[in-house]
């Protein structure tokens, strides 16, 4: 039970917080049994809490979506953090994840992973953004209390 006096949880804690890593790897996999609403929430997220060209979708788009004005099915997101991409394809129905080590544009390794370490790595390096990025930090919040 939290007091008036609490905040409640902050999910950019200190580097060694475990249980803010934990809310945020909760709140990135909250959606993740419908992989189709999965990557649509994933996307504008990150696409919110991280600067502009750090997340790229893939989406595939049929003449359905295009008459109805949508964007598409997300089929690949690439998340860009310093010298780590994470890439998610979930176009084959179900998630394959990547670790990649990239520098200067030059991925020196790739590791395959499954969805609940590609979200963990995520996690934590979205929370490493967040401790120095105010906008992130907002955003990361909304997620992790579902706002």
């Amino acid at each position: 039970m939290t007091s008036p006096h609490d905040p409640g949880p902050t999910p950019a804690g200190p580097a060694g917080d475990a249980a803010s890593l934990d809310l945020l790897t909760a709140a990135l996999r909250r959606d993740a049994a419908d992989l189709e609403v999965y990557a649509q929430v994933l996307t504008s997220t990150l696409s919110d809490a991280l600067p502009p060209g750090s997340v790229t979708v893939e989406r595939r788009r049929g003449l359905a979506d295009r008459l109805a004005g949508r964007d598409g099915r997300v089929e690949r997101v690439e998340v860009v953090l310093g010298e780590q991409r994470l890439v998610l394809d979930v176009a084959s129905g179900h998630p394959e994840g990547q670790v990649c080590k990239e520098v200067r544009g030059v991925v020196l390794s790739r590791r395959p992973v499954a969805l609940d370490e590609w979200v963990r790595e995520l996690a934590v390096a979205v929370e490493a953004r967040a401790r120095s990025d105010a906008r992130a930090r907002a955003a990361l919040e909304r997620l992790v209390l579902g706002q």
